[in-house]
Protein backbone atom coordinates (compact mmCIF):
# COMPACT_ATOMS: atom_id res chain seq x y z
CA UNK A 1 0.00 0.00 0.00
CA UNK A 2 1.29 3.62 -1.19
CA UNK A 3 1.67 6.61 1.44
CA UNK A 4 2.10 9.95 1.01
CA UNK A 5 4.24 11.59 2.70
CA UNK A 6 3.47 14.92 4.67
CA UNK A 7 6.88 15.77 4.09
CA UNK A 8 7.46 19.19 1.54
CA UNK A 9 9.36 18.06 -1.29
CA UNK A 10 12.98 20.13 -2.07
CA UNK A 11 10.53 22.34 -4.55
CA UNK A 12 8.81 23.29 -1.81
CA UNK A 13 11.32 24.47 0.18
CA UNK A 14 12.41 27.73 0.38
CA UNK A 15 15.95 28.79 -0.12
CA UNK A 16 18.34 31.58 1.55
CA UNK A 17 18.01 33.63 -1.48
CA UNK A 18 13.90 33.64 -0.66
CA UNK A 19 13.66 33.58 2.77
CA UNK A 20 16.00 36.79 2.75
CA UNK A 21 14.04 38.76 0.90
CA UNK A 22 10.72 37.18 2.82
CA UNK A 23 12.25 38.65 5.69
CA UNK A 24 13.36 42.21 3.88
CA UNK A 25 10.06 42.77 2.42
CA UNK A 26 7.69 41.17 5.95
CA UNK A 27 10.06 43.96 7.90
CA UNK A 28 9.37 47.17 5.51
CA UNK A 29 5.18 46.05 5.36
CA UNK A 30 5.40 45.91 9.01
CA UNK A 31 7.93 49.36 9.92
CA UNK A 32 5.62 51.27 7.24
CA UNK A 33 2.50 49.86 8.91
CA UNK A 34 3.58 50.36 12.37
CA UNK A 35 4.67 53.83 11.14
CA UNK A 36 0.67 54.97 9.91
CA UNK A 37 -0.49 53.86 12.84
CA UNK A 38 2.47 56.06 14.84
CA UNK A 39 1.48 59.02 12.83
CA UNK A 40 -2.13 59.12 14.15
CA UNK A 41 -1.81 57.73 17.18
CA UNK A 42 -2.97 54.10 17.07
CA UNK A 43 -2.47 50.95 18.82
CA UNK A 44 -2.65 47.27 17.76
CA UNK A 45 -2.80 44.15 19.33
CA UNK A 46 0.30 42.05 20.34
CA UNK A 47 3.92 43.36 21.42
CA UNK A 48 3.61 46.12 18.96
CA UNK A 49 0.31 47.13 20.63
CA UNK A 50 2.57 46.96 24.21
CA UNK A 51 5.27 49.20 22.68
CA UNK A 52 2.95 51.17 21.49
CA UNK A 53 0.99 51.79 25.21
CA UNK A 54 4.89 52.01 26.57
CA UNK A 55 5.63 55.05 24.02
CA UNK A 56 3.06 56.69 24.18
CA UNK A 57 2.72 57.05 27.59
CA UNK A 58 6.83 57.39 28.37
CA UNK A 59 7.61 58.49 24.96
CA UNK A 60 10.62 55.98 25.13
CA UNK A 61 11.67 55.19 21.20
CA UNK A 62 9.25 52.51 19.82
CA UNK A 63 11.90 50.10 18.24
CA UNK A 64 14.16 49.81 21.60
CA UNK A 65 10.58 49.09 23.51
CA UNK A 66 9.25 46.62 20.49
CA UNK A 67 12.81 44.89 20.85
CA UNK A 68 12.54 44.38 24.76
CA UNK A 69 9.39 43.16 24.85
CA UNK A 70 9.70 40.89 22.58
CA UNK A 71 13.19 38.90 24.02
CA UNK A 72 11.80 37.06 26.19
CA UNK A 73 9.64 35.20 23.98
CA UNK A 74 12.24 34.18 21.99
CA UNK A 75 12.69 31.18 24.34
CA UNK A 76 9.68 29.62 23.64
CA UNK A 77 10.64 30.28 19.70
CA UNK A 78 14.21 28.75 20.51
CA UNK A 79 12.60 25.47 22.31
CA UNK A 80 9.12 24.87 21.03
CA UNK A 81 9.80 26.08 16.66
CA UNK A 82 13.40 25.54 16.65
CA UNK A 83 16.48 27.35 16.47
CA UNK A 84 16.25 28.44 12.51
CA UNK A 85 12.97 29.39 13.52
CA UNK A 86 14.25 31.50 16.14
CA UNK A 87 16.95 33.26 14.48
CA UNK A 88 15.00 33.97 11.48
CA UNK A 89 12.40 35.80 14.37
CA UNK A 90 14.98 37.59 16.32
CA UNK A 91 16.47 38.94 12.91
CA UNK A 92 12.85 39.92 12.17
CA UNK A 93 12.27 41.54 15.26
CA UNK A 94 15.38 43.19 15.02
CA UNK A 95 15.06 44.93 11.86
CA UNK A 96 12.11 46.02 12.73
CA UNK A 97 13.05 47.72 15.91
CA UNK A 98 15.56 49.26 13.62
CA UNK A 99 13.56 50.34 10.61
CA UNK A 100 10.50 51.93 12.47
CA UNK A 101 12.79 54.24 13.73
CA UNK A 102 14.36 54.79 10.38
CA UNK A 103 11.38 55.12 8.38
CA UNK A 104 10.23 58.31 9.48
CA UNK A 105 13.65 60.40 8.73
CA UNK A 106 13.30 58.35 5.52
CA UNK A 107 9.46 59.70 4.61
CA UNK A 108 7.52 62.24 5.83
CA UNK A 109 3.60 61.84 6.32
CA UNK A 110 2.24 65.53 6.83
CA UNK A 111 -1.42 63.98 7.58
CA UNK A 112 -2.56 60.72 7.61
CA UNK A 113 -6.71 59.85 7.91
CA UNK A 114 -6.50 57.60 10.99
CA UNK A 115 -9.50 55.76 8.75
CA UNK A 116 -6.57 54.82 5.76
CA UNK A 117 -4.12 54.78 8.57
CA UNK A 118 -6.34 51.79 10.07
CA UNK A 119 -7.01 49.68 7.16
CA UNK A 120 -3.89 50.49 5.30
CA UNK A 121 -1.16 49.98 7.88
CA UNK A 122 -2.89 46.91 9.21
CA UNK A 123 -3.41 45.74 5.80
CA UNK A 124 0.37 45.83 5.08
CA UNK A 125 0.90 45.00 8.91
CA UNK A 126 -1.16 41.36 8.63
CA UNK A 127 0.65 40.64 5.05
CA UNK A 128 4.08 41.16 7.15
CA UNK A 129 3.15 37.92 9.53
CA UNK A 130 2.05 36.33 6.68
CA UNK A 131 5.31 36.36 4.79
CA UNK A 132 7.00 35.68 8.08
CA UNK A 133 4.80 32.66 8.78
CA UNK A 134 5.01 31.16 5.61
CA UNK A 135 8.68 31.43 5.69
CA UNK A 136 9.08 29.88 9.05
CA UNK A 137 9.69 33.32 11.46
CA UNK A 138 7.30 35.55 13.20
CA UNK A 139 7.60 38.95 15.11
CA UNK A 140 8.06 37.29 18.12
CA UNK A 141 5.29 38.01 20.99
CA UNK A 142 2.01 36.40 20.59
CA UNK A 143 2.98 35.60 16.67
CA UNK A 144 4.77 33.04 18.64
CA UNK A 145 2.38 31.77 20.59
CA UNK A 146 -0.22 31.54 17.65
CA UNK A 147 1.95 29.84 15.47
CA UNK A 148 2.51 27.32 18.17
CA UNK A 149 -1.08 26.20 18.82
CA UNK A 150 -1.68 26.26 15.01
CA UNK A 151 0.91 23.86 14.67
CA UNK A 152 0.39 21.70 17.83
CA UNK A 153 -3.37 22.16 18.12
CA UNK A 154 -4.82 23.25 14.69
CA UNK A 155 -6.58 26.69 16.41
CA UNK A 156 -6.07 29.10 13.42
CA UNK A 157 -3.18 31.49 14.00
CA UNK A 158 -5.31 34.45 12.56
CA UNK A 159 -8.74 33.44 14.74
CA UNK A 160 -6.60 33.29 17.81
CA UNK A 161 -4.27 36.39 17.25
CA UNK A 162 -7.41 38.10 16.60
CA UNK A 163 -9.21 37.55 19.61
CA UNK A 164 -5.57 38.23 21.77
CA UNK A 165 -5.54 41.42 19.76
CA UNK A 166 -8.54 42.94 19.65
CA UNK A 167 -8.66 42.53 23.99
CA UNK A 168 -5.16 44.27 24.09
CA UNK A 169 -6.68 47.67 21.74
CA UNK A 170 -9.58 47.76 23.91
CA UNK A 171 -7.41 47.98 26.86
CA UNK A 172 -6.29 50.82 25.61
CA UNK A 173 -9.81 52.38 26.14
CA UNK A 174 -7.86 53.60 29.74
CA UNK A 175 -4.80 55.87 27.91
CA UNK A 176 -7.10 57.47 24.80
CA UNK A 177 -9.90 58.13 23.62
CA UNK A 178 -12.42 55.86 22.22
CA UNK A 179 -12.52 57.38 18.74
CA UNK A 180 -8.82 56.16 18.65
CA UNK A 181 -9.63 52.86 20.07
CA UNK A 182 -12.26 52.43 17.37
CA UNK A 183 -9.92 53.27 14.52
CA UNK A 184 -7.21 50.74 16.36
CA UNK A 185 -10.25 47.87 16.36
CA UNK A 186 -10.35 48.34 12.77
CA UNK A 187 -6.60 47.91 11.83
CA UNK A 188 -6.44 44.69 14.28
CA UNK A 189 -9.09 43.56 12.56
CA UNK A 190 -7.28 44.09 9.24
CA UNK A 191 -4.32 42.42 10.57
CA UNK A 192 -5.88 39.54 11.72
CA UNK A 193 -8.42 39.06 8.54
CA UNK A 194 -5.17 38.76 6.38
CA UNK A 195 -4.00 35.83 8.60
CA UNK A 196 -7.59 34.49 8.77
CA UNK A 197 -8.05 34.30 4.97
CA UNK A 198 -4.92 32.98 4.08
CA UNK A 199 -2.78 31.31 6.53
CA UNK A 200 -4.81 27.75 6.98
CA UNK A 201 -3.48 24.45 7.88
CA UNK A 202 -2.21 22.31 4.71
CA UNK A 203 -3.02 25.37 1.97
CA UNK A 204 0.83 26.40 1.61
CA UNK A 205 3.82 23.71 2.73
CA UNK A 206 6.34 26.23 1.46
CA UNK A 207 9.36 25.18 4.13
CA UNK A 208 12.42 26.80 4.84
Amino acid sequence: MSQTSTEPDDDQRHGAVEDGMALLSATLFMSLGLVLFQKVGLYTGGTAGLAFLLHYRSGWPLGAIFFAINLPFAWLAWRHLGRAFALRTLAAVGLISALSEATPQWIALDRVAPGYAALAGGVLMGTALLVLFRHRASLGGIGVLALWLQERHGIRAGAFQMGVDVCIVLGALAATDVSRVAWSVLGAVAVNLVLAMNHKPGRYRGLS
